[in-house]
């Protein structure tokens, strides 16, 4: 009687998690960015404001945050919603793509708080 088993997925079988070429690298060129991880956490909460996102992310000009918020636009991830009133008042939610990058971005949590390192203080 001869056994088959199913080969397990070790640290070098990059081919096992993806199901086709390419996947991975796909979803770093949405997510890989710096700052864009933590704009999808931010609005993972709900639909935001361009000030409430620059005041909940620490460092991040509001230069960048356009630019992130465009790319993630157009690649839709997120939608951009105007409001005809004084002043103007743009709110920006995850479309349902976008939605779909909140487990990603709760197993890097999980990954984080695995590995996370309080910053030495001298």
């Amino acid at each position: 009687m001869t056994t088959t088993t199913t080969p397990l997925l070790t640290q070098y079988d990059s081919e096992a998690l993806e199901k086709r070429v390419g996947c991975i690298a796909s979803a770093m060129q949405i997510i890989g960015n710096k700052w864009t991880a933590l704009i999808l956490k931010e609005l993972a909460a709900g639909p935001k404001r361009f000030g409430e996102l620059q005041r909940s992310i620490s460092g991040l000009n509001p230069r960048t945050l356009s630019q992130r918020l465009d790319e993630l636009e157009e690649a839709g991830i997120l939608t951009k919603q105007s409001f005809a009133e004084v002043p103007p008042r743009i709110e920006y939610t995850l479309t349902p793509k976008g939605q779909d990058l909140i487990p990603v971005l709760r197993q890097m949590a999980a990954w984080g708080d695995k590995y996370y390192q309080a910053p030495k203080t001298s």
